[in-house]
């Protein structure tokens, strides 16, 4: 091959990979505006739960084009990357309200256990490490309640609704219920859990829910529904509300946003980090849709990712207290 030929092809190759790093970076920046209009068509709204991913992947392109001195495509990449950097920054620049040392605290744990793949063992073996009060546990089956019988005579009060299509649920207990009952929401009769609880005259309200994914326009609607029904079923009552499950839906949805609007619900996660829960197999697509959300009456202490249990999601872990 002539020299000629040899720089033909050496400046073609450089053409083609910098104009694929310029044409990632468009497809980010798209992924990142579209993100913002996804109440207007269910498909819209999935470019939303990547904010982390745009961001960290903008940031990248950016400085990699400025080796070719593309300085334009640089700078508005950067600009796009610090629009995905603004919906970030709450996790870890807002401060949770104080709270008082002398208050009595509970833990309580959620978990969205994987109906068919994950590890029963290792479920019971975190409850047994954690120990928290209060467990909330997603994608139960009747093999999932048997296999977590050793763990009974630690939780005297639950309920349970199991089921094999991946949306049973159950909550068990070492505080007592006032009143418990399993409500249905959506077309599907998706089931979730509201458990009214009374410590030492305290009373607060535990609600552990888990809507269908947005795979599809219809489940997409459903999801959305469910979220509406229960804002209306939390806006009835007026005692302290804790609200947990996989919700399948980022803090950076509009739906997510909406049912914060209409509850008055806070956001743990808000001053400890983004804390993305699912799946657990792929690092680099990890996303946050498990949550534990709270009424102002409700304080905050800790909340943390737990370990690998077998599911393809993570459980979180929650110390909280009555204000």
């Amino acid at each position: 091959m002539t020299i000629k030929k040899k720089l033909s092809v050496f400046f073609k190759c450089k053409i083609q990979f910098w104009g694929l790093i310029q044409v990632a970076g468009i497809v980010a920046s798209a992924g990142t505006i579209l993100g913002f209009v996804g109440k207007y068509a269910w498909y819209l709204d999935l470019f939303s739960h990547f904010r982390v991913q745009y961001l960290l992947g903008l940031v990248v392109i950016s400085l990699l084009l400025l080796i070719p001195r593309r300085y334009t495509s640089s700078g508005l990449f950067a600009f796009v990357a610090m629009v995905n950097l603004y919906t970030i920054m709450p996790f870890y620049t807002d401060k949770p309200r104080p709270i008082s040392a002398s208050q009595s605290t509970f833990r309580i744990m959620s978990l969205n256990v994987n109906t068919k793949t994950g590890n029963i063992k290792l479920v019971t073996e975190l409850i047994q490490q954690f120990n928290p009060h209060l467990i909330v546990l997603e994608e139960v089956s009747s093999r999932w309640i048997d296999g977590l019988q050793q763990i009974a005579n630690d939780y005297p009060y639950s309920r349970t609704s199991p089921r094999e299509d991946n949306f049973g649920i159950a909550l068990f207990s070492k505080l007592p219920f006032s009143e418990s009952e399993i409500v249905f929401f959506s077309d599907e009769k998706i089931p979730s859990i509201f458990a009214w609880m009374e410590v030492k005259k305290e009373k607060f309200l535990v609600v552990g829910t888990h809507p269908l994914p947005p795979v599809n326009k219809e489940y997409s609607r459903l999801r959305n529904e469910q979220l509406v029904e229960l804002s209306k079923r939390i806006r009835e009552g007026s005692l302290p509300v804790i609200l947990l499950g996989d919700l399948n839906i980022t803090p950076w949805s509009y739906y997510f946003k909406r049912l914060l609007r209409e509850t008055g619900l806070q956001n743990s996660s808000i001053g400890r980090g983004i804390q993305a829960t699912w799946p657990t197999h792929n690092p680099l697509l990890r996303i946050p849709i498990d949550h534990c959300l709270h009424s102002d009456e409700i304080a905050i202490i800790r909340k943390n990712v737990g370990p690998y249990v077998g599911s393809d999601h993570y459980p979180i872990l929650i110390e909280f207290s009555l204000r």
